[in-house]
């Protein structure tokens, strides 16, 4: 994996693992569980050289995957956002990860909308196991057709993607979402409420596949506690303090888009059976391209605009 490295990028690569291990906790067997989320920006195409130039096309380049790719093999399982049709990058990002790794995705979300994207899972199958469920959110008829101002009138511009893993005797169903930005925040409210109403209902059924539920992923929640946030979490799901407060955005300390909740018991909603230890982000800015001198809006296009956002749980 490192035979053809630059030297002056293998150093800065050391240097990202080095704060990863104080940032990032370590994956114990039996113990733990690290789950993510990550809105990686049009991660689709690649240039494979290791340092693109402007007039390359994406400008996302080996130097960039190597980045990605290291930061992601911290995690046990990680929902990426705005996979695009074109997987090349992650199809190499892959063969670095090596043979251990596996992923499940959409196919691509056709229309204006949709914006081209799939949402995808990766996880590392030495701690974490597919376990049988895999679907898309669709909503009953009858939802579609509530009367009020903030009923969902049509179907999700992404559908919501639910997969269920197991992690040792612990089983688990992530919920990854991108919500349609929208001309403004009010035209969110109806997808965030929806989704939210639909995983307090799965939850609640003593009948269901799986009661540990966790939503995760780009919810384009603008401010802590907007309005956003608050019908999000009106159905009962809980983002922990530590996780609400950390930053999100390369570019905007006050924007709160990416998130990842679950049920704590209210509302006839059984809690998880896992335990919540901390979460956080990850800023990658200051460890990365050190010797190229780019901008955060080139940064974004070749690693992302978002942090990576995460959450450690115990399994004992």
């Amino acid at each position: 994996m490192e035979m053809d490295i630059p030297a002056e990028i293998l150093v800065e690569l050391n240097e990202l693992e080095d704060q990863l291990d104080l940032t990032i906790p370590a994956k114990h067997l039996d113990r733990n569980v690290l789950i993510a989320t990550w809105n990686i920006r049009a991660f689709g195409d690649l240039t494979r050289k290791w340092a693109s130039e402007e007039e390359d096309s994406p400008r996302r380049d080996k130097h960039s995957l190597q980045i990605i790719t290291r930061i992601i093999r911290r995690f046990d399982v990680i929902a990426i956002q705005e996979v695009k049709s074109n997987i090349r990058a992650l199809r190499d990002m892959l063969k670095l990860l090596g043979e251990n790794w596996s992923f499940i995705l959409t196919d691509v979300t056709e229309g204006n909308a949709g914006n081209g994207e799939r949402m995808a899972f990766i996880f590392d199958t030495r701690r974490i196991k597919l376990s049988g469920l895999a679907c898309e959110l669709v909503v009953p008829k009858e939802r579609l057709n509530a009367i009020g101002e903030e009923a969902l009138r049509e179907q999700f511009a992404r559908t919501p993607y639910a997969v269920s893993f197991r992690s040792e005797s612990t089983t688990f169903i992530l919920v990854t979402l991108h919500i349609l930005y929208g001309k403004r925040a009010k035209d969110r409210i109806p997808e965030l409420k929806a989704i939210a109403d639909w995983m307090a209902d799965w939850a609640s059924d003593v009948n269901a596949y799986d009661q540990n539920l966790i939503a995760l992923g780009d919810f384009n929640v603008d401010e802590r506690g907007d309005l956003l946030h608050n019908s999000f979490i009106s159905s009962g799901l809980f983002i922990p303090k530590d996780l609400a407060e950390v930053t999100r955005s390369i570019f905007d300390t006050e924007k709160f888009y990416d998130h990842i909740a679950w049920f704590i018991g209210r509302r006839g909603v059984p809690d998880l059976s896992m335990k919540y230890v901390k979460g956080g982000n990850f800023d990658f800015i200051p460890f990365v391209f050190k010797n190229r001198q780019l901008s955060k809006i080139q940064t974004s296009w070749m690693v992302s605009d978002h942090y990576p956002l995460w959450a450690e749980f115990s399994t004992r």
